[in-house]
């Protein structure tokens, strides 16, 4: 195939392998080199694919014409800034940067270098999240004016360079990014007001718990709550949660691979007097158990998505027949939001965001 993307890996560790065995899957793309500092990993690569220590070296590689960055987060400047001068085109991973200043000097040189430049922001095409951005874009609750987004999970402590702050280490900078990246580009909105508490519960130097606020100048309130170490013998509990509220119904989604429905009333109460519920707290109207038939339930709308689907969307965009779909000035943004979010959370207020 013509102009195909020919791929060189900057750091083979986990997610440079994973880049790797997804590049085989791809008829347009070829890897066809690696590099890290460690020469362990080069036993995951194919016999055809050259291998490097230096990501010098094979940024001098006249074969290459992108490159995935995917080594530690404090060297994605440094590595953005070489590949750019390289005139490499660039796919980066996430985190994309330690802070917004990062970033900006990012698209500054890859601009002035006319290289491509996106980040790997793959769960935007997560199948739950899918399926929340299609309930909302097709306005299937009416106006939606609150968005919950949830994730937990049991075993409390990091791992590898997650227990480090200085390489972008916690929760917040891990799926964090990912968990607000979703919300803000399914809400087309300006971001209003960020609130947020951010914490360290049994990690002591990295975040690994936070409940962050946005509120939407569309009049949308979002709410994302993660926690490593937040508990619950529920089923499925430790799994990825949606719930979204509009004033003509409801939607709970359910799991990676969501299990869920809409949910609506069959009539609204009147606000005038009428018969009430006695319950154990007293009288109610609002409060008490449903009639029979009150509550229906609908499925979930079908989505059909993939991982893939990121690199289908760049190869595309490269040959000039789709819009990038993960700008590099979104995630800018995004980076300012994580700013704010920590010092809401440093200084207990709420923080005028745009």
């Amino acid at each position: 195939m013509t102009n195909q993307l020919q791929v060189g890996i900057i750091g083979f560790g986990f997610m440079g392998q994973t880049h790797g065995e997804t590049l085989k899957k791809l008829d347009y793309a070829n890897l066809v080199a690696v590099c890290d500092t460690n020469e362990a990993t080069f036993e995951f690569a194919s016999e055809n694919v050259a291998t490097y220590t230096s990501a010098d070296d094979l940024l001098a590689d006249p074969t290459i014409n992108t490159v995935i960055i995917a080594v530690p987060n404090q060297l994605h400047l440094e590595m953005v800034v070489k590949a750019a001068k390289a005139k490499k085109d660039i796919i980066c991973e996430k985190t994309l940067a330690l802070n917004a200043k990062e970033v900006e000097e990012m698209i500054r040189v890859t601009k002035e270098e006319q290289v491509r430049f996106t980040v790997h922001h793959q769960r935007r095409w997560d199948h739950d999240y899918r399926v929340a951005k299609e309930i909302y874009n097709q306005q299937l609750l009416g106006d939606v004016y609150t968005i919950k987004s949830s994730l937990y999970g049991f075993n409390g402590n990091m791992h590898d360079w997650h227990v480090y702050p200085e390489m972008g280490g916690g929760m917040l900078y891990d799926w964090g990014v990912h968990l607000i990246d979703q919300l803000l580009w399914m809400v087309p909105a300006d971001l209003q007001t960020i609130y947020a508490d951010v914490r360290n519960v049994i990690n002591e130097k990295v975040d690994d718990y936070f409940n962050i606020q946005l509120y939407f100048k569309n009049g949308v309130n979002a709410q994302i709550e993660l926690g490593t170490y937040f508990l619950n013998s529920s089923d499925g509990w430790f799994e990825r949660h949606w719930f979204v509220g509009g004033n003509t119904g409801s939607a709970k989604i359910d799991g990676f691979l969501p299990k869920g429905e809409i949910t609506r009333t069959s009539e609204l109460l009147t606000n005038v007097p009428g018969s009430i519920t006695m319950t154990h707290a007293g009288p109610t109207r609002s409060f008490g158990p449903a009639p029979e038939g009150r509550i229906l339930s609908e499925p979930l709308p079908k989505v059909t998505v993939n991982h893939q689907m990121f690199f289908d969307n760049y190869y595309a965009y490269t040959q000039g027949r789709e819009e990038l779909v993960v700008k590099p000035e979104q995630i800018l943004r995004l980076m300012r939001v994580v700013e704010a979010i920590r010092k809401a959370a440093q200084e207990h207020r709420s923080i005028n965001f745009e």
